[in-house]
């Protein structure tokens, strides 16, 4: 499983970091998961933006990204 997060600049400045420290925590629990920083993923307006195996989610902070990523691996969406 592939994990990109934003650190452009608005994402960054939004809290984009705080992101990529809860996806640590949660990669110690993924065997496979990798996590990797982005420029930017084009939807800026959006709020901080992940993609998740190619798919992107917006709208994602550091209090609901470990809901939103345990979503994606047990539903798929």
């Amino acid at each position: 499983m592939i994990v990109r997060v934003c650190m452009g600049s608005s994402c960054y400045l939004k809290g984009s970091y705080k992101v990529v420290e809860k996806l640590k925590e949660i990669r110690d629990k993924v065997p496979g998961m990798k996590i990797y920083g982005s420029l930017c993923l084009g939807n800026c307006s959006k709020g901080i933006c992940i993609e998740i195996d190619g798919e992107i989610v917006s709208g994602v902070n550091e209090e609901n990204v470990k809901e939103i990523f345990l979503k994606k691996i047990t539903t798929g969406k």
